[in-house]
């Protein structure tokens, strides 16, 4: 008898097959690269301790996508896991192609257990560094790696060539089981989970209990230059990274070039990529990698976590180790906010021939977006009080509906989500000063979207607020897009003035940038990618309390200019007696009544609907076991 293959793994076989039919009859431009992700949980050892985490393919972080300038990459991702969860492509644009963006219920449902997705990932215009991550809930803590782009062939970078590159993840570290933390926090209104230490390609490193010996090391030669590849893919934290005794050269973020920073320290928002160069020029010895929160939360506020992250820089050689080695004083302390401006004040756009910018000089839609902390009014059963912490733009705070909205709109179903988003706060007031008032602390819910016509121009202005004395800097990312920051300040925007001092001629080109404590930050976009593109602060605990929203942008009147149609199959958004809804579904008329009827969600055993959701648990992210087709989701 002969040895059957893995049928998720022979689809990616199939695909890969079918793809060199169309190439060889077909003008493609850059090369096709097929991965396989296999997630699953896998034990590892940190801080004294060992747990189960879901990682990609064994490996914390993740596998690396090493590409081209415009490559194409087919990724088969197998849930091997107890829960359902996507993958997103951060920074990405995907052209035309929502279908294999991956945040939950925005562009697509769960990838189920025992089940596998395939995403089509269309590089264009990025080049430098980016990242993956799950986009479900938490998930992303353990499940991320980073993208490398190189110049297309036959081109080079803007800087001269380095020798070597070395990818830096800086992530999160829980002792707990994160999902579970997660989950009894929203459940009961309570305070989200605060990390226990940092890691450096999963190693929490020198300074951290029962570290020491797997502290991540980098060996280097006298002489060389190095391009570091950092990615903060940490949970909720921004950091300051520096390098003892080595000056560095900032030539990217967010998968862009940007003008040359000589610097002895960076600070990197949640979710940014950043591309700098080391030159190894000092003594032969082994020097201290590190990284520090950068805490822009009221000095009062004292538990984030103090871990210094560490991995060593080591020469090559024969000579005598110092006792240890050499710690950055350069490296600013957790609450150097004006460490943190002065650096991010110096990003600009490279803004030549090559790479020219396009930044709109006028535009068509202006959008005045408040980001908050807030309370909601807490009833459901497992509240502990009779409010609990959120967060809002435009004091809106988002909920998932119960299928993803990109379907919705593509199918034109009802009852998903509303196109109401508005343009402005419901209230204007003194938005950085601290504030208690009922009106202006609780916010509402909803699924409330904004709407925009293909190749509008826009105009956002993010404002940050001191409600409940909760200002912090916000790394706000959009999917589907890069957009250029034209101008950021303190205290509140002034419609008058502020504008006068907008960058046109070099403005940073990105796709996550941070709204300052108690400031604001004007960016610009062309609306010309079609399709539904999430929008959201980087700190997951303010996504998972509300602080995000979606961009609809409509079809242009062309083929090229509006979106693809779906793939074949995308992950199903569940019925009760397993009947699944696909990518074409059509609903009928009691599916749309049902759905209009769900609160949040609905769980079913065999065909009969319950309508008690599980302990400690969110729509559609309880831990099943097998056989999974038992649980079915509405």
């Amino acid at each position: 008898m002969k040895p059957q293959k893995n049928c998720s793994i022979l689809l990616t076989e199939i695909l890969g097959f079918l793809f060199l039919i169309v190439r060889f009859t077909s003008p493609v431009e850059g090369e096709v690269h097929f991965y396989d992700f296999v997630v699953r949980e896998k034990n590892f050892t940190k801080l004294c301790s060992t747990k189960s985490i879901l990682v990609v393919n064994d490996s914390f972080p993740g596998p690396e996508i090493r590409v081209h300038k415009g490559d194409t990459v087919y990724v088969n991702v197998h849930n091997q896991g107890y829960y359902g969860f996507t993958i997103h492509w951060h920074g990405i644009k995907q052209p035309r192609n929502p279908w294999s963006d991956g945040p939950e219920y925005i562009t697509q449902c769960p990838i189920l257990p025992g089940t596998n997705f395939t995403y089509e990932i269309s590089l264009s215009t990025e080049e430098g560094t980016l990242w993956w991550h799950a986009h479900s809930d938490w998930t992303r803590a353990t499940v991320h790696g980073a993208i490398v782009i190189l110049p297309s062939v036959g081109t080079t970078f803007p800087f001269p060539q380095p020798d070597e590159d070395e990818t830096i993840i800086i992530a999160s570290w829980y002792e707990g089981d994160i999902k579970e933390l997660v989950d009894e926090a929203m459940e009961d209104g309570s305070d989200l989970p605060h990390s226990d230490a940092y890691t450096i390609n999963g190693e929490p490193g020198d300074f951290c209990p029962c570290s020491s010996e797997t502290t991540y090391h980098r060996m280097v030669d006298y002489g060389k230059t190095y391009l570091l590849r950092i990615v903060n893919a940490n949970i909720n934290a921004e950091h300051f990274f520096a390098v003892a005794e080595h000056n560095l050269t900032v030539v990217g973020l967010d998968g862009a070039y940007i003008k040359p920073i000589d610097t002895t320290y960076i600070v990197i928002s949640a979710g940014q990529a950043v591309d700098v160069l080391l030159k190894a020029n000092q003594s032969p010895g082994q020097y201290y990698i590190a990284a520090r929160q950068y805490s822009s939360e009221d000095p009062e506020v004292t538990g984030f976590d103090h871990a210094n992250v560490t991995a060593i820089l080591e020469y090559r050689g024969n000579y005598t180790y110092q006792t240890s080695p050499s710690f950055p004083t350069t490296l600013p302390m957790y609450l150097d906010y004006a460490a943190a401006i002065k650096f991010t004040s110096q990003i600009k756009s490279l803004a030549t021939p090559k790479d020219p910018i396009d930044v709109p000089l006028s535009v068509t839609t202006k959008m005045f977006i408040t980001v908050s902390m807030n309370d909601l009014t807490c009833s459901h059963p497992g509240c502990e009080t009779t409010k609990q912490i959120s967060s809002s733009m435009n004091n809106i705070s988002w909920i998932n509906p119960t299928t993803d909205v990109l379907r919705a709109y593509y199918r034109n179903i009802s009852g998903v989500y509303t196109t109401d988003f508005p343009d402005q706060p419901p209230s204007y007031y003194n938005f950085t000063e601290e504030t208690f008032v009922d009106n202006i602390v609780f916010t509402v819910q909803g699924t409330k979207v904004k709407v925009l016509n293909y190749n509008e121009s826009v105009q956002i202005v993010f404002q940050g607020t001191n409600v409940m004395k909760g200002s912090v800097n916000h790394p706000m990312h959009m999917h589907g897009y890069s957009f250029y920051v034209v101008g950021s300040g303190y205290g509140n925007y002034d419609d008058e003035d502020d504008p006068k001092g907008f960058n046109f001629v070099d403005p940073p080109k990105v796709t996550t940038f941070g709204v300052p404590k108690n400031g604001w930050l004007a960016i610009r976009f062309i609306a010309n990618n079609p399709g539904v593109w999430f929008w959201h602060c980087h700190f997951d605990r303010h996504l998972s309390w509300g602080m995000d929203t979606a961009f609809i942008v409509k079809n242009g009147g062309t083929a090229e200019t509006s979106i693809r149609r779906p793939p074949a199959y995308m992950p199903p958004c569940r019925f009760c007696g397993d009947k699944a809804m696909s990518a074409d579904h059509v609903f009928s008329p009691a599916q749309v009544e049902a759905l209009a009827r769900v609160e949040a969600c609905k769980w079913c055993w065999n065909g009969a609907i319950s309508p008690v959701r599980p302990s400690r648990s969110s729509c559609g992210r309880t831990r099943w076991t097998p056989p999974f087709t038992t649980f079915s989701l509405w």
